[in-house]
């Protein structure tokens, strides 16, 4: 009988090892205190590097922010972000003039297309609680014909992410289905020039929660060259068919079946990402993604030159105060307000 686990690895710290069309996976999970006037941690920095903190120290991380946490202005090329916020706030804006503050189970999916600047900032809203902060940000490739694409900023608002549930007698399990269709749930479409709009690509991105005891079934992929990876971020044990994924791990695992997955000793927590292959050269330097090491120096060229259509904001790590609700405003003007969320989204 062929294993369902192709390959395993432990899963160390992120980024996280990927599979086309995957480029990047990172998990930040940030236990930021109570806040300051100025929306950050209520904390002293010495001790910090402050604009490359990643180590760690107190269990968070101020990343290149200097007051509030966070990725001030950075410029993107060749490839798209999405970002599910499972905890905590992010504030977004960017060169083409959209912003928004997203989070408790909101998915924002940028396509950067040609190129754009944006900031992603980690507001601390909070001055009586502590700030927890949990998210993902995957990076999604673009196939040649879609490099230079337009520019793209959608929102998926955490009550309009399908959620599909089951189980029994307190085992039960959650998914949230961010893009590919799981059982009859049917996620929001991704941007129009997306590899994960192609129904052919055959691109998964579910998060899934399941109690001790719980068992649930993946669904076999269309393809039959789709991988699936499983990130297995939270729990002790994990059943994936016959074997059994100890600790943190990841695993790529056949999808030209059905596959069950059981938490047998614990509370578990997966991320699952699924696509067909690109199959294209990949040609990357720090934020920029193209085919060829030729369009990777363009890109500079027209960074310089252009700066992907400036910085129309008064900071480079621009937020959006300590009482405004989650929003988006797109580059053409219009404003969602988001439905409301719970404080905490799967």
């Amino acid at each position: 009988m062929h294993s369902p686990v192709l390959e395993r690895m432990p899963l160390g710290s992120p980024p996280w090892p990927t599979l086309d069309p995957f480029l990047f996976c990172v998990h930040h999970k940030d236990a930021y205190p109570k806040a300051n006037a100025e929306l950050g941690p209520a904390a002293a920095l010495s001790g910090r590097q402050l604009g490359q903190d990643f180590g760690g120290k107190d269990g968070w991380n101020m990343y290149h922010g200097l007051v509030v946490p966070g990725f001030p202005a950075h410029p993107h090329r060749g490839f798209e972000t999405v970002t599910i916020v499972r905890r905590g706030l992010v504030d977004h804006s960017d060169s083409l003039g959209a912003t928004a503050r997203y989070g408790a189970g909101d998915v924002q999916w940028l396509t950067a297309g040609a190129g754009i600047q944006h900031a992603e900032m980690f507001p601390l809203t909070k001055q009586e609680a502590a700030n927890p902060l949990e998210l993902f940000q995957l990076w999604l490739n673009l196939p040649a014909s879609g490099k230079m694409s337009p520019p793209h900023f959608s929102m998926f608002w955490q009550p309009r992410v399908p959620r599909v549930r089951g189980g029994t007698d307190g085992a039960n399990w959650e998914v949230a289905v961010i893009a590919g269709r799981f059982a009859d749930a049917v996620p929001p479409s991704p941007p129009p020039d997306s590899w994960a709009s192609r129904a052919e690509a055959d691109v998964a991105i579910w998060t899934l929660r399941a109690s001790r005891g719980a068992r649930l079934t993946l669904p076999k992929a269309k393809g039959e060259n789709t991988l699936r990876a499983l990130y297995f971020f939270d729990g002790d044990t994990l059943r994936v068919g016959d074997e059994t994924l100890r600790g943190r791990a990841v695993a790529v695992v056949r999808c030209d079946e059905e596959l069950e997955l059981g938490a047998t000793d614990s509370d578990v927590d997966v991320l699952v990402l699924q696509g067909r292959p690109i199959g294209e050269p990949v040609a990357q330097h720090g934020p920029f993604v193209m085919n060829s090491r030729a369009e990777l120096q363009q890109a500079f060229v027209d960074y310089q030159r252009t700066k992907f259509g400036g910085w129309p904001w008064d900071s480079e790590a621009p937020h959006h105060g300590p009482s405004r609700g989650r929003f988006a405003k797109h580059a053409d003007g219009r404003v969602e307000e988001a439905p409301p969320a719970p404080e905490q989204g799967a």
